[in-house]
C-alpha cells in the first residue's frame, strides 16, 4: 500500500488525450487521479459524468484530474460517448489505459503478483482498483480512499478535501470535522501562544488548553 507523504510512482501511458509522462503532467500542479476496475459499469459511469460537471471547480483550484480504467483506451473512448449520452456531459478529461495493470500494481490497487492482463477479468476480479489519490504539486500523495463497487464517490467531498490540503499547505493550521470555505480552523500545535500572535493577530478562542481556533 502507498503511503500519505510518500511520492506518487511515476510511470508513462496511453490516455484518451494521447500518451502522458505522469510527473512531467502534473507539472507543478495538484492533482487527482480515480481509478476504475472496468469499462462500461454503472456506479462508474455516473462518477465521470460527475467530475466532468465539476471539472471548472477542480480547474479554480489549480487541480489536473486524470481516471484510470485497466481497459483499452479504444474502450474509454467508446464508453465516453455512453457517459455524455447518459449523463448530459462529455467527459473533460483524460482517462488511462492500464491493459497490463502495471499502474494499479505500482499504485497498490491490485497485488504486484496479479497475472496477466486486462483482458479476461471482470469488474469483481478489479474490485480494489477503485481508489482516488490526491497529490500534491511536489508529487507527493496527500489523500487516498478507496470505495467499494457498489457506492458511487462523492466529489464534492474531494474539492472539500483539497481547499483543506491547500490551505494547510499554506498555514499552519488543521481543519476540524466537516470544516468548509470559511470555517473556523485550528492552530496547530507547532505554532507557539508567541508566534501565533503573530500570526493570527486577531485573537483565538481556547475552549481547552491544547485546542485554539480561530477564524481566517
Amino acid at each position: 500500500m502507498l503511503q500519505i507523504g510518500q511520492i506518487a510512482p511515476d510511470f508513462t501511458a496511453d490516455t484518451t488525450q494521447g500518451k502522458i509522462h505522469f510527473h512531467e503532467w502534473i507539472a507543478g500542479s495538484w492533482a487527482v487521479l480515480f481509478s476504475h476496475p472496468k469499462d462500461f459499469t454503472p456506479v462508474c459511469t455516473t462518477e465521470l459524468g460527475s467530475v466532468a460537471r465539476l471539472k471548472g471547480e477542480f480547474d479554480k483550484r489549480g487541480v489536473k484530474v486524470i481516471g484510470l480504467s485497466v481497459d483499452p483506451v479504444a474502450d474509454h473512448l467508446r464508453w465516453e460517448k455512453d457517459i455524455e449520452e447518459t449523463q448530459g456531459v462529455a467527459v473533460n478529461f483524460p482517462m488511462i489505459g492500464d491493459t497490463d495493470l502495471s499502474i494499479a500494481k505500482a499504485w497498490g490497487m491490485l497485488p504486484a503478483a496479479t497475472p496477466g492482463s486486462s483482458t479476461g477479468r471482470t469488474p469483481a476480479d478489479n474490485q480494489t482498483v477503485r481508489t482516488v489519490f490526491v497529490i500534491a504539486p511536489d508529487k507527493t500523495i496527500k489523500l487516498q480512499l478507496a470505495y467499494p463497487m457498489t457506492t458511487g464517490r462523492n466529489f464534492e467531498e474531494i474539492l472539500r478535501v483539497i481547499d483543506s490540503l491547500q490551505l494547510t499547505a499554506k498555514m499552519k493550521v488543521a481543519t476540524p470535522a466537516d470544516w468548509k470555505q470559511g470555517g473556523e480552523v485550528i492552530i496547530t500545535g507547532a505554532v507557539s501562544d508567541e508566534e501565533a500572535k503573530t500570526r493570527f493577530p486577531q485573537g483565538w478562542r481556547t475552549p481547552k488548553p491544547y485546542m485554539r481556533v480561530v477564524k481566517l
